[in-house]
């Protein structure tokens, strides 16, 4: 009869040579491919490409901030969704009271959509 920790061991002795053996690889074709390739060091390499419309000026530039705002709303609503698409598979279980609390939770995403559109963060432009 097998020792049930000898197997456990075993398991987890499989999983640490596939990492190893993944890590070897890596570096392997890593190191193989800074050999291979070629390296000519050019000036306009290093210059920053935008459209192709030559750089004018520093090339840091301040973004305005309401384009991460709107992007971070987005984020918010995506997840809130997702919050919705395992109550909608389990709605019979859940009942009348996971209806309501359905409606309680959308109410307050409606709200803070209707806060964020009236502060304005929703123009694009």
């Amino acid at each position: 009869m097998a020792n049930p920790l000898s197997d456990f061991l075993r398991s987890f002795l499989t999983v640490g040579l596939f990492a190893a053996l993944g890590i070897v690889l890596f570096a392997l074709l890593v190191g193989i491919s800074a050999l291979l390739r070629p390296d000519r060091k050019q000036a306009q390499k290093y210059i920053a490409y935008e459209s192709g419309a030559d750089p004018v000026g520093d090339m840091w530039s301040q973004s305005q901030v309401r384009y991460y705002i709107f992007a971070l709303l987005f984020v918010m609503f995506d997840v809130e969704a997702v919050f919705i698409f395992p109550w909608a598979t389990n709605l019979e279980w859940f009942g009348v009271f996971g209806l309501v609390e359905m409606f309680i939770f959308i109410f307050i995403l409606v709200l803070g959509l209707v806060y964020a559109w009236r502060k304005g963060v929703l123009k694009w432009a």
